[in-house]
């Protein structure tokens, strides 16, 4: 299987990574860092907001099996893109809306998305799209957070939410395991 890679911050890491950890044909994400200009970024110098890192994931998938376009699809449906600088609780640049694109390809597809969305909110879209440069792995901790940590408050209050969601409106895009789990 040769797979492809996508580049999405879109809040708290922990969130995105539970939302396509759902999804079929994805056999990999990582939380991490990109979009910011220190070397080997820690989560303490990241949540500072002065990096300029996003925290983002990294979504290793099967095209043959999901599409980016449907990537973008999920990214988009799961958090704010009209929220500058924050999703919900988490505020400031390391929380941005962003697609980091992997090639011309992606690039021209979340660009077109991103076009198409605006018309659909009364607020201006304010998701960033930049070529990924770097991208950094956080802290093993940081990893599979909401699987290892379920019945965490935040989790439960801002990882499920977005993990039911993905269940209930991409339901045909699910795996087999994430359909017929609680």
């Amino acid at each position: 299987m040769t797979t492809e890679t996508a580049t999405f911050g879109g809040g708290c890491f922990w969130c995105t990574e539970a939302a396509m950890k759902v999804l079929d044909g994805v056999s990999a994400v990582t939380s991490g860092y990109a979009g910011g200009d220190v070397q080997n970024p820690t989560y303490r110098q990241v949540c500072s907001g002065s990096t300029g890192h996003a925290e983002v994931v990294q979504v290793e998938y099967d095209p043959e099996a999901i599409g980016y376009d449907q990537l973008l699809e999920v990214f988009f449906a799961t958090h704010d893109p009209t929220q500058l600088n924050r999703q919900g609780p988490d505020v400031g640049t390391q929380y941005r809306s962003i697609v980091l694109y992997h090639d011309d390809e992606q690039r021209r597809q979340a660009e077109a998305y991103v076009e198409a969305l605006d018309a659909e909110y009364d607020d201006d879209v304010v998701t960033e799209i930049e070529p990924l440069e770097r991208f950094w792995a956080a802290e093993e901790y940081h990893q599979d957070y909401f699987e290892k940590n379920p019945s965490d408050a935040y989790c439960r209050m801002h990882a499920q939410p977005k993990v039911e969601k993905v269940r209930e409106k991409f339901a045909e895009l699910l795996d087999a395991e994430a359909a017929t789990s609680d």
